[in-house]
């Protein structure tokens, strides 16, 4: 009997194990999926080919040219509605379909296909992403993709239903180490035009909302998910970033020398690694057991 209950708790234990390593597995799967919709090139470490997106030329109101151009969030928008969100006017407009509709509709292998070309061949993306990455991608947008409507007020700009306190506390204890309790210890641009986190927030908070949950390609950013942040707590820190300065507002009150902040590759970025480290170990770990999976014809 005594060694029943013992080979009982035993294969509960494993049981959750596997359950844990499954959740994990998704979810570092739907994160680097989210960083590859943000910029592909930074997460696979590669050169996007030297010439436009070959779909680019389909429309004419988006000027930007090269690797801009086989960025999903360029085509697709911050919230994933294109020609119906934030990217239906102004510079990035280009008159491209969002893809959160298809991911309601479709399956993971399906939304796959359709990024290897197989509902248009001008949408292969298969020549600069493995199968992996693919997958990835594919998950994210089943997965990871929201009616960014229901969290932000579009004509305004300001968050629905935040608890700006919550999204302090949050700020305080994930983002201000690297950032800033102000916000302004990385300056995303230059010293001539800063942009702090104020800056996103306030003004585009649809990119805020992704970078929030995805984390930043090529850095050692948290991904919001993969800490476990819902999405009320992502629309919280977005109350409360949006109460930080801008870079106006910090040239207004910073000293004409010794004013300026840290750029994007500064000591911040080593200090955010340090902080994420343990979680970039255990991404690693899920990652190749998946690209073992996708080798094996497995998943």
């Amino acid at each position: 009997m005594k060694n029943t209950i013992l080979l009982s708790i035993a294969l509960v234990v494993v049981g959750m194990m596997l359950l844990v390593t499954a959740a994990s597995a998704q979810t570092g799967s739907v994160s680097r999926g989210g960083l590859l919709y943000d910029n592909w090139r930074k997460v696979v470490d590669a050169e996007a080919p030297g010439n436009d997106h070959p779909l680019w030329a389909t429309q004419s109101t988006n000027t930007r040219s090269g690797a801009d151009t086989w960025r999903c969030k360029e085509c697709h928008g911050w919230d994933y509605l294109g020609k119906d969100g934030a990217y239906g006017s102004g510079s990035h407009m280009t008159g491209f379909v969002g893809v959160y509709e298809a991911a309601q509709t479709k399956s993971v292998d399906e939304l796959a296909a359709a990024l290897k070309g197989a509902t248009n061949p001008d949408h292969d993306f298969s020549s600069v992403l493995d199968d992996v990455a693919i997958a990835d991608l594919a998950t994210f947008l089943k997965e990871g993709t929201i009616d960014v409507r229901q969290y932000v007020d579009y004509d305004t700009k300001a968050t629905r239903n935040a608890n700006e306190n919550h999204g302090k506390e949050l700020y305080g204890s994930a983002c201000a180490a690297c950032h800033g309790a102000d916000g302004a210890q990385i300056n995303f641009n230059d010293d001539a035009e800063p942009e702090y986190i104020g800056d996103i927030a306030a003004g585009n908070p649809q990119e805020f909302l992704h970078k929030v949950r995805a984390g930043q390609p090529g850095t050692p950013m948290p991904s919001g998910i993969e800490l476990g942040w819902s999405m009320q707590d992502v629309v919280d820190v977005l109350a409360h970033a949006q109460t930080l300065p801008t870079g106006e507002e910090m040239a207004l009150t910073l000293p004409e020398t010794g004013g300026n902040r840290l750029p994007v590759t500064s000591l911040a970025l080593v200090l955010s690694g340090l902080l994420t480290m343990g979680l970039g170990l255990a991404m690693l770990a899920v990652q190749l057991q998946r690209r073992a999976r996708l080798w094996a014809g497995q998943d």
